[in-house]
């Protein structure tokens, strides 16, 4: 009989409040989850809901109020600002709506900038033809479209060999056309690398994407989704 999977993930109770001047805020609310390898998810919300604050916690960014997170057996609650910052050099790669692009920088030597102090990169000339940018590699930002800057921040997240891929408001920004674009790339990446890839957008279509979905609400996780069949982007509409 097959044994169950490990997750990749797991978070039990937690949450996180915010003090803004004497009003405390409370993003999460007691969110227990497991996200195992290879699993595309997307999340759902309003805003407001706790999706970014959750995004940031599982990629070592924020920590929470209490509860705990692990990745695989490391107790990322329990983690030091330095063990954090060696977890998103070495495991986690970051996508998000503004691209964060150093404009005087190509596209080649912006990838490299990840790729120089990563343990086992692809170099930038491959990563960026993953996206398929090779013939824009010596461009700057400002010579380059929206869709063409997002790629090559996901070049730039990919490069490093990632096991998990976050992605906040991914297609934000972008237009119905070219966020299929950048969609395409963001699955064939979980299909091809085994990648997990999670997901945070507020556009519901998108959803058909993935494995799983998670609708958060007030800071709670109030429901999760199967896909039974997955869409593939060129299916998706919205």
């Amino acid at each position: 009989m097959p044994t169950a999977p490990q997750a990749l993930f797991t978070a039990r109770a937690l949450t996180k409040t915010y003090r803004m001047g004497e009003v405390e805020v409370q993003a999460l609310r007691g969110v227990d989850l497991d996200v195992y390898p290879g699993e595309f998810i997307v999340l759902l919300g309003a805003s407001g809901s706790g999706k970014s604050t959750l995004l940031n916690i599982l990629g070592g960014l924020d920590t929470p109020t209490s509860g705990e997170v692990h990745f695989h057996d490391h107790n990322l609650t329990a983690a030091d600002e330095r063990a954090l910052t060696r977890y998103r050099r070495e495991h986690v790669g970051f996508v998000f709506q503004f691209y964060n692009l150093i404009p005087s920088l190509t596209a080649r030597e912006n990838v490299a900038l990840v790729t120089d102090i990563a343990d086992r990169p692809m170099a930038p000339e491959e990563a960026l033809a993953w996206v398929g940018l090779t013939d824009r590699m010596d461009h700057f930002p400002s010579q380059l479209s929206g869709g063409e800057q997002q790629r090559i921040a996901i070049a730039r997240a990919v490069a490093k060999r990632p096991q998990v891929l976050l992605c906040d408001e991914p297609t934000g920004a972008l237009d119905y056309e070219t966020g299929k674009l950048v969609l395409e790339v963001l699955a064939r990446i979980n299909a091809e690398f085994g990648t997990t890839a999670i997901v945070i957008t507020h556009n519901a279509a998108i959803a058909g994407m993935a494995h799983r979905v998670w609708r958060l609400a007030n800071g709670r996780i109030a429901g999760v989704e199967k896909n039974e069949r997955r869409l593939s982007p060129a299916e998706l509409s919205w």
